[in-house]
């Protein structure tokens, strides 16, 4: 059975734009693996920690030496790595705020990096563990930004995937929303397109 995990990121939850065409994706994954599983993780609702002192030492503290309320933060985070691990696709929507990613998903993946879990270290470097997986990327923009100086998350959202081991990496943008009322509306029409011509091929990844 195929396993879809699908990361909310915006403060507006399921209102946001950037979850709208998400969900239009997951509704036509869904009718492409009616027995597939989708997990629904929103960062807007339910927001990770951000990192602090003392998550950084549960993480790297010897697991038995761990209190009880360290061994709560890696159980915390082993249950994120769990979801991740699970999806073959990840579908992930996402907002620029001030000309970078959410918080949230920033402590989100502070708490996905885990050495020895999601990635390893070798004489070249380090090796990504969560292999074999494709990811779409949402990216809703109030400006145009795509292709320049001030798109700071395309590169670093690739990098931090790559990193983890996910390298199949498709960005699905949705700019000028907030220039005009026209301009958003093209915006939109332009992503709801890109997911209708990757909606079209068979079948989507799973």
């Amino acid at each position: 059975m195929s396993t879809l995990l699908q990361l909310n990121t915006s403060i507006f939850s399921s209102g946001g734009q950037s979850s709208r065409l998400a969900d239009q994706f997951v509704a036509a994954w869904r009718a492409q693996n009616p027995k597939g599983e989708v997990i629904l993780r929103d960062l807007g609702r339910d927001p990770v920690p951000h990192l602090d002192a003392g998550r950084f030492q549960s993480f790297s503290a010897k697991p038995g030496e761990r209190s009880a309320e360290q061994r709560a933060v890696v159980a915390y985070s082993d249950a994120l790595v769990g979801e991740l691990k699970r999806a073959q696709v990840i579908v992930l929507g996402l907002p620029m705020y001030n000309f970078g990613v959410p918080s949230t998903l920033k402590a989100y993946f502070d708490h996905i990096a885990r050495a020895g879990v999601t990635f390893r270290y070798s004489d070249n470097g380090s090796v990504g563990l969560l292999t074999g997986k494709k990811a779409y990327v949402f990216a809703a923009r109030g400006g145009v930004y795509a292709g320049t100086a001030l798109d700071t998350q395309t590169g670093y959202v690739r990098d931090f995937l790559r990193f983890v081991g996910i390298e199949d990496v498709e960005f699905i943008y949705a700019e000028g929303l907030n220039i005009n009322e026209a301009s958003k509306q093209a915006g939109l029409a332009q992503a709801r397109s890109a997911i209708e011509r990757l909606s079209a091929l068979q079948p989507l990844a799973a």
